[in-house]
């Protein structure tokens, strides 16, 4: 199991029983109690979960952090995944896309196609399309400006929203769990469902570290996730919930760091 997978079935195993022993995680995943301790010291450094000694628990106040801070994180699963989202999507199709550093990698991916229609909350989207060589139309929604993730939001934005019908709504979100997803921000977590009432589909874009994890502001069940394209394949309880609710999962082929590269966070 790649150590991105491990973790995103570590963070799982710590939701669903609120803590979790080094001795139990090794067992679990027939891993040295080294190779754990490791997995368990980068997830607290993440602040996904709390370490002490000889376990984890759930996280105190678990939260994302800065917008361009998290640009940097996961960045090579982040481009796998919007080349894989990207590919998805062709000349007539019209897109929500919501904030945040997996859809503005997908904005990246997307800047290089044509005829496509995009109705986003985020400026740094409008402008990587706006300035890329294809040839889309952009539909930027107003509301109270947050410059800290460059986005719209607030009540005139979600109603900006409503007045869209798109075939999907591209979305990245906080937290990918077995009851669904949910944000940590309570209007993030409003545009991401005035956006799900308006397309006829829900695509979800996210590295793998979303898996597993729990966030405070609902978005929406799984059942009205049509796909998910992801860093790593779900595992566990998740993984049996996504079946059942007939998501379609696809995973995006992560090339490996470059030998000699220092790790991307």
């Amino acid at each position: 199991m790649r150590p991105n997978e491990r973790h995103a079935a570590i963070l799982e195993i710590v939701y669903e029983r609120k803590n979790a022993s080094v001795e139990y995680l090794a067992e679990r995943f027939r891993a040295s109690h080294e190779t754990i301790r490791r997995d368990l010291s980068r997830l607290a450094a993440d602040g996904r979960l709390r370490k002490y000694h000889g376990g984890a628990t759930l996280s105190e106040a678990p939260a994302e952090g800065a917008f361009n801070a998290r640009i940097h994180e996961f960045a090579r699963e982040k481009r796998a995944v919007a080349r894989r989202a990207a590919a998805l999507f062709s000349a007539g199709d019209s897109l929500f896309i919501d904030t945040g550093t997996t859809t503005l990698a997908l904005a990246q991916e997307l800047a290089r196609s044509s005829g496509l229609a995009i109705i986003t909350n985020s400026v740094s989207i409008t402008q990587c399309l706006a300035r890329g060589p294809g040839s889309n139309r952009v539909f930027l929604i107003g509301g109270e400006y947050r410059a800290e993730a460059c986005e719209n939001l607030g009540p005139l934005a979600v109603a900006q929203v409503a007045q869209f019908n798109a075939h999907d709504a591209v979305l990245t979100v906080g937290a990918i769990g077995a009851n669904g997803l949910q944000d940590y921000a309570l209007e993030e977590a409003e545009i991401a469902r005035a956006m799900i009432a308006g397309a006829e589909r829900v695509t979800v874009i996210a590295d793998a570290s979303k898996l597993g994890r729990s966030a405070l502001f609902p978005v929406c069940a799984l059942e009205r996730v049509a796909r998910l394209v992801v860093s790593a394949p779900p595992q566990g309880l998740l993984a049996e919930k996504l079946a059942a609710a007939g998501v379609q999962v696809l995973v995006a082929d992560v090339a490996p760091a470059p030998r000699g590269a220092r790790a991307e966070r």
